[in-house]
């Protein structure tokens, strides 16, 4: 049984979109950002967004946000060497209300007086 793999630090980067063409002649984008954790060690995270769009997740937050990342840890070999992705698949601001919750907030402050009723 596996747990989702979560992170939650400050976002310090977004880097540029990339693109390109795969062998099989498929285009591809990804875009990558950083976060830098309260880790006393190795407190620097770069997740990559794969996908268009996923790729434009990120767009939603301003440096200095902080995020809750839920991501993937996968590895690949090429000739003799392993290469890593850190693929995030979720993001969240901490703190951040959802859409949803943000709705219900404001209809549970709107008061329902006598004259609304249509009867």
């Amino acid at each position: 049984m596996s747990k989702t793999n979560t992170v939650i630090g400050t976002l310090v980067s977004i880097l540029e979109t990339e693109s390109g063409e795969s062998k099989a002649g498929k285009s591809w984008t990804s875009r990558s950002f950083i976060i830098e954790t309260d880790a006393e060690w190795n407190n620097t995270i770069c997740f990559k967004l794969f996908g268009e769009e996923k790729s434009q997740m990120i767009e939603a937050f301003e440096v200095g946000a902080t995020l809750e990342v839920a991501f993937n840890v996968s590895s690949r070999e090429y000739n003799g060497k392993y290469y890593h992705n850190i693929d995030a698949w979720q993001i969240n601001e901490v703190g951040a209300q959802s859409m949803d919750e943000m709705a219900e907030d404001e209809f549970s402050k709107k008061p329902i007086l006598d004259e609304d009723v249509p009867f």
